[in-house]
Parts: structure tokens; C-alpha cells; sequence
């Protein structure tokens, strides 16, 4: 998590008395939008270069290369140069990070149309986007304090990397079957969990250049639920090309 995590709400302040409601509502619909619009834009951008590098022969071209290991393990490097770098940087490089993350996925995730048919993963990918886009709402919009979820979903998925470590060497189908369900609930929860965690985020006090930088980590926030969503459920119900 980011230094950024906070549930403190906008202070009142005597001077000027508490902020209209009417305003904050305003401006927390278009910083919504802008942190849904990096989103989407990053996930867009991902597609295309995943598609692109497994019909143009790129990603088989590198697959039995170490080149393969760069490209699986820089978008790793991404999130922690934006997670914990992006107070030394200008809202304006972590854009530009986070475009460039968006592409380095792409690469990494090519695989998927070598392994999943197209019609699978169209119908994963809009099975995804309306689960997600549920979520999404409901962490918006609930009056419930979803905070208390946060340890334990952060708990889940650190089981989930760990026994996906273990089945790269075991192989098994049926952990890989377990992992997968057990990602999807983690990935659902984390959805409404980072929703409302970036929905407070921007009640707190900034400057515009603070703010840019929030609506980014949000977005990356929002972008890697969506990309393991889609990814779990891909697992579960993807159908593959040598089936």
C-alpha cells in the first residue's frame, strides 16, 4: 500500500466553515472519472500490446529466451518505482510510468492469446468487466466501512502468491483450480475495498499536484484488480486452444 492510504476525511476548518456538499460532490465525480479513465486507457493500452505481440510472433520469438524473464518481471519493478517512488516524482512521470507499465504488461500477458482461444477470452473479459464494474459501484456507493476487510484480503492474496510459487513447481490442477477461486473472491472484495479507499483518499486536503499523483496510484490500484480478475476467471473458464 501506498504512503497515501489514509481515512481521514477533508478537516473543517472555522475560517472558511466545512466545505459545501454540492462542491465536494463535483469534484469527487471528475476525480472518479479521471482515476477510471487512467484505468481504463491502461487496460486498453495492455490488450492491444498483448494482442500485438502474440500475432506478430514477438512473445514466441522471446519465450525460450532469458529476454522472457525481463519481460515477466519488469511490470513487478513498475508498481514498486510507483508505489513507493512516486512522492519523489512529478505527477507528469508518474503518468508516463504508468503508460509504460501498461505496455510491459501488455508484453508479459501475450501468452494468453497463444494458450486461450479469442471467443474465450472476449467472453471472460465482459464477464469480468460487469463483476468488476458491480463491485466498483458498490464500493462507491455503501455507507459500510469496508476498512476492516483490508487485512484480511491483503492476507488472501499474499496466500495466493505464495501457492502459485509453490504450483509453478508442482504443477497441480487442482491447486491451480483452488488458487483461481479463491483469487476470484479476493480480487471481488479488493475491488469495493480500493474503490472506497480511493474515493477517501480524495476527501483529504491536497494540492492539485497531490491529487494527480492519487488519481494514478488509484488507478493502478483499480487496473490490477481488474487485470487478476480477469486472469482468475480466464483459468476458470477460458477455453483453451489444445483442448
Amino acid at each position: 500500500m501506498s504512503s497515501y492510504d489514509s481515512n481521514q476525511r477533508r478537516p473543517y476548518d472555522p475560517r472558511i466553515g466545512a466545505p459545501p456538499s454540492a462542491a465536494i460532490d463535483a469534484g469527487l465525480r471528475a476525480y472518479m472519472l479521471r482515476v477510471y479513465n487512467y484505468m481504463a486507457g491502461g487496460l486498453a493500452v495492455t490488450g492491444i500490446v498483448a494482442y500485438v505481440a502474440a500475432s506478430s510472433g514477438f512473445y514466441q520469438a522471446i519465450a525460450g529466451t532469458p529476454l522472457i524473464w525481463l519481460v515477466m518481471l519488469a511490470p513487478l519493478g513498475f508498481v514498486l518505482v510507483l508505489s513507493f517512488g512516486i512522492q519523489r516524482m512529478s505527477a507528469g512521470t508518474a503518468a508516463v510510468l504508468f503508460w509504460i507499465y501498461a505496455a510491459v504488461m501488455g508484453l508479459s500477458l501475450g501468452s494468453i492469446f497463444l494458450v486461450f482461444t479469442g471467443a474465450s477470452i472476449a467472453r471472460v473479459f465482459f464477464i469480468t468487466a460487469a463483476t468488476y464494474g458491480a463491485m466498483s459501484v458498490y464500493g462507491y456507493t455503501t455507507r459500510t466501512d469496508l476498512s476492516g476487510f483490508g487485512s484480511f484480503l491483503m492476507m488472501g492474496l499474499i496466500g495466493i502468491v505464495i501457492a502459485s510459487l509453490v504450483n509453478l513447481f508442482l504443477k497441480s490442477d487442482g491447486l491451480q483450480f483452488a488458487i483461481s477461486i479463491i483469487g476470484v473472491l479476493v480480487f471481488v472484495g479488493l475491488t469495493a475495498y480500493d474503490t472506497q479507499r480511493i474515493k477517501a483518499m480524495y476527501l483529504e486536503s491536497d494540492t492539485d499536484e497531490l491529487e494527480g499523483k492519487k488519481a494514478i496510484l488509484g488507478a493502478l490500484s483499480l487496473y490490477l484488480d481488474f487485470i487478476n480478475l480477469f486472469m482468475m476467471l480466464l483459468q476458470l473458464f477460458g477455453a483453451r486452444r489444445n483442448d
